[in-house]
């Protein structure tokens, strides 16, 4: 009797975890949770991509918006808390598959590099960009950039001493991130801050930090009249964007994978940068501005 009680026992918990969907177990057909990082455009491409499922598909679409940065979503992906979210191809190929990054290798070899390795390591299967290549780019103060004689990356190592620089805490964390950034550019700022992504725009421009990491696809950048320098060692790998799913929701869930992809190259910068600058500017709700943007592209009702 105690054994077939053990048995059962035994029975159970592995369902349980199973269907719990810890550690890439079973996966219920006809559902799907989406999320994204916190900051606009990631809520906004959240949005995108739940609305656009809900429309096009009979699929049970869960959100959970804004749940953290590149490795809490990979975590939450490796324990099937989540199952699809945005993500760029500079950092998965950085920061997630710990890959090193020369100068001069083309958008198409970073993209297939990645999806490769997201396969064969996490069982992650990456789908057709978006379109856009939200890259990350230094700015400073028009006005202060113009007194500095300020245009390149190089030029700004002179003069590092005696500037603040601003990033969120990821960057300080990255693999491309401060630590590299400054090796490459001998870079010593006089002084660092850790700073929330959608407040260092502001910091920029009332001069409490001198230079950001901003993002090249925020309308802020032009708002505010910050100048970006360019990047003339080729530091910044290309950032992508692409829907990302785990591979047992797309085996689950048949012609998912087909039905996502009919999002690729819908958006461009200068796109992406008007949808950003909606929310970040105009205050307009990012479920609001994406169901905008997908209904004016005829992808819904």
């Amino acid at each position: 009797m105690k054994k077939l009680v053990s048995i059962m026992f035994s029975v159970l918990l592995t369902f349980g975890l199973t269907a719990c969907g810890n550690g890439g177990g079973e996966v219920e057909s006809g559902k799907i949770v989406i999320s994204g990082k916190k900051f606009t455009e990631q809520v906004i491409l959240t949005h995108i991509v739940a609305e656009y499922l809900k429309e096009n598909t009979d699929l049970e679409v869960e959100v959970k918006e804004a749940l953290g940065g590149v490795f809490v979503l990979q975590e939450a992906m490796k324990m099937g808390d989540i199952d699809m979210y945005v993500e760029y191809t500079g950092t998965g190929y950085l920061n997630v598959l710990k890959n090193e990054y020369t100068p001069g290798q083309s958008p198409d070899e970073i993209y297939e590099a990645t999806k490769k390795g997201y396969a064969d390591e996490h069982n992650v299967t990456w789908l057709e960009p978006l379109g856009f290549n939200n890259t990350y780019a230094l700015g400073l103060r028009g006005d202060l950039a113009e007194e500095l004689g300020l245009k390149t990356y190089s030029d700004l190592a002179e003069v590092a001493p005696e500037l603040s620089f601003g990033a969120d805490p990821e960057f300080f964390e990255r693999g491309d991130g401060y630590d590299a950034l400054a090796e490459a550019y001998g870079y010593e700022f006089g002084e660092k801050k850790n700073i929330d992504p959608d407040l260092q725009y502001t910091a920029a421009k009332d001069g409490e930090i001198d230079v950001i990491t901003a993002f090249s696809t925020d309308a802020r950048i032009t708002q505010y009249g910050l100048t970006i320098l360019d990047d003339d060692q080729d530091f910044f790998p290309p950032y992508y964007a692409a829907p990302i799913v785990r591979q047992e929701v797309l085996d689950a869930n048949e012609g998912l994978e087909e039905t996502i992809n009919e999002l690729a190259g819908i958006l461009s910068d200068d796109r992406m940068r008007e949808l950003n600058a909606q929310v970040n500017l105009d205050k307009k709700q990012p479920k609001d501005v994406a169901i905008e943007f997908l209904q004016a592209e005829g992808l819904i009702d």
